[in-house]
């Protein structure tokens, strides 16, 4: 999809700019001198990186409360990255699937094992994050489980802090990714649904623009989903940090 590169991201405390693999240790110096501006009392707030299970140069830094539930990280997953036709979703933490069923075509699929691994235990998603994780804790999260795009987290740290449980604060998002055109090199504009693992996959404006599959051409966007389903991009992108 990108050229071979190293992935680098800003930190939304301090404007700075790191490459992927010195942003975790940034951040633990960075945060005290920039605590969140909120009248919520003081409490455990956890640090999370998460990543593109399979993508990895499309990363985030975020900070809940210990009260936040997984629901809250949930919506903002969907709505920073991720929702496009209100899929099931679910994260997996020490063997348990915490779900969030949204119906529709995609709502049977939890009921099958994935090439004969057992079920995990399902529950809901109405479940705080202290009874949940802990430092160094890894997990995985999965959004739509028919062209599902997968998500690697873990918990980076946990420190005093003061957000209320609905709050997710970005502290740190990478840069979009140097993605060329598959037939002049110029940077690319669109993706192709249809023209998967071909020269055409991938499109600058002006061949995008006389492609042959106009109506599966979505955008570039900077996301692990993009180019997949109906995804374009977040509805409301002023929401939220973006570098």
């Amino acid at each position: 999809m990108a050229r071979r590169q190293i992935s680098s991201g800003r930190c939304a405390l301090c404007g700075e700019t790191f490459p992927k693999n010195v942003m975790t240790r940034h951040l633990a110096r960075c945060l005290p001198a920039h605590p969140a501006k909120t009248k919520a009392r003081p409490r455990r707030t956890f640090r999370l990186l998460v990543e593109g299970r399979y993508l990895p140069m499309f990363w985030l830094h975020l900070e809940l409360s210990e009260d936040a539930t997984l629901r809250t990280l949930d919506s903002f997953l969907r709505g920073i990255w991720l929702e496009c036709c209100g899929h099931l979703s679910a994260f997996e933490i020490e063997n348990v699937s915490y779900e969030l069923n949204m119906g529709g075509v995609d709502a049977m699929w939890p009921m099958f094992p994935v090439f004969g691994r057992p079920l995990p235990r399902q529950t809901g998603m109405d479940v705080e994050l202290k009874d949940v994780l802990r430092p160094g804790l890894k997990f995985t999260y999965k959004y739509d489980f028919g062209s599902t795009t997968e998500l690697a987290l873990k918990v980076s740290a946990e420190q005093p802090g003061a957000l209320s449980a609905g709050d997710v604060r970005v502290l740190a998002r990478n840069f979009p990714p140097d993605i060329r055109c598959g037939l002049c090199d110029q940077p690319a504009t669109n993706i192709c649904a249809e023209c998967y693992d071909k020269a055409e996959e991938l499109l600058c404006a002006r061949h995008a623009a006389k492609h042959k599959h106009q109506d599966m051409l979505l955008p570039v966007v900077n996301s692990p989903r993009m180019g997949v389903c109906g995804y374009t991009g977040p509805s409301n992108p002023d929401r939220y940090f973006n570098p």
